[in-house]
């Protein structure tokens, strides 16, 4: 006989959720739908957005084409969003705000991940740097060019400002130099770069720390760079395998590995809501904006459980992102990215057709206004097709299943 699961309803929104109703709007006034929520038209235009596809073919640690089963870019942040709702459902938070800067969060990403965004950093120094939020910003506000009256999305204020702070306050005393596509839009816009996020923007922040602190261990595994063994006198991760020793002694490999992981998903995701209720109990927030004045996030892991996070992630930078293997591609990738924007510089001519006219006014205003044109048509690039332009420019064979 089947036991009835019973169900598990979203509470009530509570006062210190951001309100659909009540958004700071849009840069450009437009009539809303009379069917979705303002929130949920900005998800729904992100993941309409040309710049979520290509996320499909965007690496999170392994490049593109080394296996079927590794997270992409597009993957994470459906996971990212994913535990984005499951947290707001339980804290009384807008869902479908959480969700969109959620899904929004990782478009700003060059191909080969983090390697590729090392390597547009250092070249756009002279030019005002490169960052992959601020990068996100740009293409939601300018890049996607589909809308009649618009360029970019024309997302609310408050998706807008959790694409830009959700990892905290952008402009304070000690804080280093605005990357230059944030100035540049808050110029027009002013997205209070001096408080930390709203609540549903914080949430996603988090559900991104969790989504990569789960995957990237799982990743490692399937790779071979590690084994189970490795994990088990980590904290977190041991505690899970052991748990899961002592109910199905025996287990197959893949089971195992699946069902202890799952355990690590749910101990941090269960530290995160004890800890923002908690903390919303102390602070008594009657608005959002009153989450934005607090001075400090109020979602975030608990003391030991960042600690102990720190030492899994100690582990990970030396037996994955620095992994002998994963260090060559990297330096395969890296030179992928500096000549392709080396030759786009010197020879614009290269870019596509329809970014000619973007080209010849950067022409006009100088080197940097170029730099950055040719940073956006770089970091648009898809591994795959990263690697296919930089074999058919430089001459190289075609590439096949490894890197040129």
């Amino acid at each position: 006989m089947q036991v009835p699961v019973p169900p598990h309803a979203a509470p009530a929104r509570v006062p210190w959720a951001s309100d659909p109703a009540l958004s700071r709007g849009r840069l450009y006034p437009e009539e809303e739908s009379a069917w979705r929520s303002a929130f949920q038209r900005d998800r729904d235009r992100v993941i309409h957005s040309s710049a979520f596809r290509r996320l499909k073919h965007k690496t999170q640690v392994f490049v593109e084409h080394e296996g079927d089963y590794y997270r992409t870019r597009l993957t994470h942040s459906i996971e990212v969003a994913q535990v984005a709702r499951t947290l707001a459902n339980v804290l009384g938070l807008d869902a479908e705000l959480a969700e969109a800067v959620a899904l929004a969060h990782d478009l700003g990403h060059p191909p080969f991940g983090h390697t590729g965004e090392d390597v547009l950093e250092r070249l756009m120094a002279p030019h005002g740097g490169f960052d992959h939020n601020a990068q996100a910003l740009r293409i939601v506000t300018r890049l996607e060019r589909h809308y009649a009256g618009f360029d970019g999305l024309n997302l609310t204020w408050e998706a807008l400002e959790g694409i830009a702070k959700h990892n905290g306050p952008l402009r304070q005393p000690d804080a280093p130099e605005l990357p230059w596509a944030v100035a540049e839009y808050d110029a027009r816009h002013d997205l209070g770069l001096d408080t930390h996020a709203g609540p549903e923007a914080q949430v996603a922040a988090i559900a991104d720390d969790i989504a990569y602190n789960h995957h990237d261990l799982h990743d490692g595994l399937r790779s071979g760079l590690f084994t189970e063994a490795d994990l088990m006198d980590l904290p977190v991760t041991g505690p899970a395998f052991a748990a899961v020793d002592r109910r199905w002694p025996g287990l197959d490999a893949m089971r195992r590995r699946h069902e202890a992981l799952r355990r690590v998903f749910g101990v941090m995701v269960e530290d995160v809501i004890a800890v923002a209720q908690a903390r919303i109990a102390a602070a008594q927030p009657d608005s959002a904006d009153a989450v934005r004045g607090l001075g400090a996030p109020i979602i975030r892991f608990s003391g030991p459980m960042f600690a102990e996070l720190k030492v899994i992630r100690s582990f990970l930078f030396h037996r994955l992102y620095r992994a002998p293997t994963v260090m060559e591609t990297r330096r395969r990738v890296s030179r992928v990215v500096e000549e392709l924007f080396a030759l786009f510089l010197a020879e614009p001519r290269h870019l596509p057709r329809d970014w000619q006219s973007d080209i010849a006014l950067a022409q006009a205003a100088g080197e940097t206004a170029l730099a950055r044109i040719v940073a956006d048509y770089v970091s648009g690039m898809t591994d795959r097709f990263a690697i296919q332009e930089h074999a058919r420019l430089f001459g190289l064979p075609a590439p096949g299943p490894t890197l040129p």
